[in-house]
């Protein structure tokens, strides 16, 4: 029966051959070849931890960027609506929420969405993103700067509301408040919806609150710095100062023009140079009649007389009105 050499004894045997077949100091190519194949390993590792390592500074300096982005109203956020407050409120009419613009804007945004974002601020003026999450704003509060109908209309349709920031330079300042409203003012004047009259009340609120900011600038320097003329700044100044009398005396005060705002004014300074015409209190004169008692009484440019148990005829009662009569006429002039 024939045997066979096992593959392992010929192996091994044809090295051992080579091996002494070999002149002293020759390297085995097989192994020279593993020797080589060992630094390849090495650097193969090396590689990778230098692409993590340039991975990781890609990924945080995105992240870095970012916030940056966030920071400088170039990244917009998607906000809760309890997140935004708004202490400066609106500079348009009351009603605003009852008039057909609101309303067209509510059925504009439901049917296409919001396509502007509002301006906010964070109510923080140190706040900064989280370096590692930068997006990651649902805990932080924002105060609402412009937007305001925007604002009410994504409410009411159950819709989160998107923002950027304003300009981070204008936060924390002394005059922030002034800042807040002339970034009110400033989007409702590019806009054209503002009426003359709550134009003329945002730029009166503007001055006043930079005046009490402890900036007294003038008139004209003012007007320079919102980009109206020194004219409609007194106007406005004048149209602030009054703004319950208008409010009062004028229904219609949303509606007016400038000139027919102009006129209301005058006829308001009119009414607070003419002096009031005093009215008396309530005056009293008494007298006796017999056991009786007679009661002349006179009250908010009334007369009435009370005399109980006098026993009068229509004809005498007409006389007493005669009497009564002539004694106003000849005194009407005193009165």
């Amino acid at each position: 029966m024939k045997r066979s050499i096992p593959r392992s004894l010929v192996s091994k045997a044809i090295s051992q051959s080579s091996d002494s077949a070999r002149k002293p100091g020759e390297r085995n190519p097989a192994a020279a070849s593993d020797a080589a194949a060992a630094p390849s390993r090495g650097a193969g590792g090396a590689w990778r931890a230098g692409a993590l390592a340039q991975s990781q500074a890609a990924v945080e300096q995105g992240r870095a960027q970012l916030a940056d982005d966030i920071l400088n109203g170039r990244h917009e956020l998607t906000l809760a609506h309890d997140q935004v407050s708004d202490p400066l409120g609106s500079d348009r009419r009351h009603d605003w929420m009852d008039q057909e613009a609101f309303q067209a804007l509510v059925e504009s945004i439901e049917a296409n969405g919001q396509d502007t974002p509002v301006l906010v601020w964070p109510k923080d003026p140190d706040w900064k993103p989280d370096s590692l999450d930068p997006a990651a704003v649902d805990s932080v509060p924002f105060i609402l700067l412009t937007g305001r109908r925007r604002h009410a209309a994504t409410r009411k349709l159950g819709l989160k509301l998107r923002a950027v920031l304003a300009p981070r330079e204008m936060r924390g300042a002394e005059n922030a408040q002034f800042e807040m409203l002339f970034l009110r003012f400033r989007e409702n004047d590019a806009r054209e919806n503002l009426g003359a009259f709550e134009r003329l009340l945002s730029i009166g609120e503007m001055y006043e609150t930079l005046q009490k900011s402890g900036d007294r600038a003038t008139a004209v320097a003012f007007a320079g710095r919102i980009g109206v003329h020194e004219s409609v700044v007194s106007r406005a100044r004048a149209v602030y100062a009054s703004r319950e009398e208008i409010l009062n005396a004028f229904k219609n005060a949303y509606e007016m023009s400038f000139r027919d705002l102009q006129t209301a004014l005058a006829s308001l300074e009119t009414r607070q140079k003419t002096p009031a015409r005093k009215v008396p209190g309530k005056i009293v004169a008494k007298r006796k009649i017999g056991r009786r008692n007679l009661s002349l009484t006179f009250a908010n440019g009334n007369l009435s007389i009370k005399a109980a148990g006098v026993p009068l005829s229509k004809d005498q009662l007409e006389e007493l009105s005669d009497l009564i009569a002539g004694y106003l006429n000849r005194n009407k002039g005193s009165a």
